[in-house]
């Protein structure tokens, strides 16, 4: 009867340990934002130059006031990637809305992207 009683308390200690230990490993996922630049036809635009930044809401803004400001460069489908996982805080409610700026050559357009957290977030622009 000891011996029963000792297996299974050993027994559940190891269950609780493995328990925790698959649950404290979960992985957070990415939070991306994808911007798809097409010209007036609706064609992918590959090699635009696509920045995402954000507007202060205050007028002056203050100096260094953009918490965001990254740029990338279209692919060969018209798509510009970026990965704002290392920004995003656990728990934190929402995570930002950025205005885009694309343009090549002589083209140029803009638009915004609510970049959802832990997500893929996409919107496409057109440039003209």
């Amino acid at each position: 009867m000891m011996i029963s009683t000792k297996l299974r308390l050993v027994f559940g200690i190891l269950l609780l340990v493995s328990f925790v230990g698959i649950t404290a490993c979960k992985k957070d996922k990415d939070t991306v934002a994808i911007v798809r630049v097409i010209n007036s036809d609706g064609l992918p635009v590959p090699g635009a130059t696509v920045r995402l930044f954000s507007s202060p809401s205050e007028n002056p803004p203050p100096p260094n006031a953009l918490r965001f400001d990254e740029k990338s460069v279209t692919n060969g489908s018209g798509q510009a990637t970026f990965n704002f996982t290392e920004f995003y805080k656990k728990g934190q409610s929402g995570f930002a809305v950025l205005d885009i700026e694309a343009y090549k050559g002589g083209l140029y357009g803009t638009g915004i992207i609510k970049v959802e957290e832990e997500a893929t977030s996409e919107e496409s622009v057109k440039v003209e």
